[in-house]
């Protein structure tokens, strides 16, 4: 099986959370700037600079609209040449870009374009991680709601880019019954009763259980969708052979990229993985940067 990967580039038209929303780059440079950057006030006006953008490790790259968002809002001057596209496998020492233009924007916007794009090619990168692990398998490897805050959606298609596949986006587009909804429905069954007399037509329900009696009481009330909850490998093929035909299993609870192949041959069709978005670690980048023109 060929390992399935999202990548956008030219031309294409932008998955969700592949291109910044309206207010999120003001919103990323405001934190940085503020008002005024007072290390590039330095520099003589109508300094002319050009720019590389180095990957100092091997990656998965993701995020090259959120980098240009940030220079076209500093300065519409500043042009961008890219020498590879969201999705791609870079090396240790490949020039991804190549920029020009005023030097004092392309300057005060290096930290808050970096930062976006070593953060999503860090998502990205350990998501093609998690995705190589399953390949050749029919287990599907789900990201959660542990996204950092503000990037949800960039982060969610970042794991896309790496690989792998997203859960719900929010709380607004799925229903997930968890162990504190049980409790304040009074069982399983009145959960899922509810559930299906407030969720609008085509959103899917999913209940969360933790033993194989509350799996039990799941399927008897029509779950079509069952989260089971750190349960043993054991337990796992006891789900996998009462839920057979019946409902789609996924599985969670402090997994981890050595858990996958046990899983995978369990029988069970997701694993949500809270790390993909929450245990990343940013992809070493550079901009080094070369006065062009002093007026």
């Amino acid at each position: 099986m060929i390992l399935s990967v999202v990548k956008s580039g030219p031309g294409e038209t932008p998955h969700p959370g592949a291109t910044p929303g309206p207010q999120d780059i003001e919103r990323f440079l405001q934190e940085d700037i503020e008002n005024q950057d007072l290390t590039a006030a330095l520099l003589p006006e109508n300094t002319r600079a050009s720019a590389v953008v180095v990957s100092r490790e091997a990656a998965i790259l993701c995020g090259t609209a959120w980098f240009d968002a940030v220079f076209r809002t500093l300065s519409p001057e500043i042009v961008i040449q890219w020498q590879a596209c969201d999705g791609d496998r870079i090396e240790a020492g490949s020039v991804l870009c190549a920029l020009e233009g005023p030097a004092a924007p392309l300057m005060t916007g290096e930290r808050t374009a970096l930062n976006l794009l070593q953060t999503l090619s860090g998502t990205a990168t350990l998501s093609r991680q998690f995705a190589e692990r399953v390949q050749g398998s029919n287990l599907r490897v789900l990201d959660t709601r542990k996204t950092l805050p503000g990037l949800r959606l960039a982060q969610k298609y970042a794991v896309r880019v790496g690989g792998c596949h997203n859960h719900r986006l929010g709380l607004y587009d799925g229903v997930l019954i968890k162990e504190n909804h049980i409790r304040a429905a009074g069982s399983i069954k009145e959960a899922l009763k509810a559930a299906r007399d407030v969720t609008p037509p085509g959103i899917e329900i999913e209940i969360e259980v933790e033993n194989l009696q509350e799996l039990d009481e799941a399927l008897a009330s029509g779950a079509k969708r069952i989260l089971i909850d750190n349960f043993s490998p054991e337990m796992r093929a006891a789900a996998v052979t009462k839920a057979k035909g019946l409902a789609k299993l996924e599985v969670s609870g402090n997994l981890g990229m050595e858990d996958l192949y046990e899983i995978a041959r369990s029988g069970v069709d997701y694993v949500s993985i809270g790390a993909l978005t929450k245990n990343l670690r940013a992809v070493d980048l550079s901009m080094q940067v070369t006065i062009t023109d002093r007026p």
